[in-house]
């Protein structure tokens, strides 16, 4: 498999940055690790093995993405505004940064499917929800999508606009961004088994935010036995990427 490491000076983050690509495939598509992780998550919990066989055939090339997540989501006893600009700062440096760079190494003119577990869950849905015109769909598995419970409640506007269900809850129903997510294939999974009260909680918020504004995604929860682990996201990964992969 062709596995390739590039790392760059970010200048929205002012550090360096890593990107991991595997394969050389049509469809591009940005991973984001779990909570803390780098671009080597994905290897190293044994995703990449599960995705081998579409990577190796040239279906898909995944970018996977380093976090910085230990100076923002993670960062417990940091000044609040400071976490939460930290974590804009990651938003422009994907948007800015990685997303250019994952057009010109692709090449093909597709636009990426981002994707994540966990943490990397939503990650994938702000980038998604807030710039729908720069993606061809969204797989969150297992995310957590009110950012005020990971800063105990607290909040100002670069943090609401972080929180899913904070500012997808506000759109218009009218607004042009619908017409563009039901152009998509957008896709929320979550287990009901240990470990995921906060994210079938929210979860739930999103679906029913989904149905008010008109949006068509897939929000699927799944049994009581599933839990928020690497041997249900494998699971849920080899059931759910053939449909978000059909319209990419």
């Amino acid at each position: 498999m062709n596995r390739l490491d590039n790392s760059w000076f970010s200048s929205n983050l002012q550090k360096n940055m890593n990107i991991r690509t595997y394969g050389s495939g049509e469809v591009p598509v940005l991973v984001f690790p779990t909570r803390d992780a780098m671009c080597d998550n994905f290897e190293n919990f044994g995703m990449i093995d599960v995705l081998s066989e579409q990577i190796e055939s040239g279906h898909i090339q995944l970018f996977c993405v380093d976090s910085v997540d230990q100076e923002s989501w993670s960062n417990l006893w940091g000044d609040v505004e400071w976490r939460a600009q930290r974590q804009e700062e990651y938003y422009d440096y994907i948007v800015d940064e990685v997303i250019p760079f994952i057009c010109k190494v692709n090449g093909t003119g597709r636009l990426p499917v981002v994707l994540g577990c966990a943490m990397g869950a939503l990650h994938a849905a702000i980038v998604f929800l807030r710039r729908p015109a720069l993606f061809s769909a969204l797989l969150s598995l297992s995310g957590t999508y009110d950012a005020k419970y990971y800063f105990g409640g607290w909040s100002n506007g670069t943090l609401y606009d972080n929180s899913p269900v904070d500012f997808l809850a506000n759109i218009s129903p009218d607004h042009e961004y619908i017409d563009l997510y039901n152009e998509k294939r957008i896709v929320l999974c979550v287990g009901q088994g240990q470990w995921e009260d906060e994210s079938r909680r929210t979860t739930s918020i999103m679906r029913d935010i989904f149905d008010a504004k008109g949006i068509h995604g897939w929000v699927d929860f799944w049994g009581y036995d599933v839990n928020r682990d690497w041997y249900w996201w494998k699971k849920q990964m080899v059931y759910f990427l053939p449909y978000i992969l059909e319209e990419a």
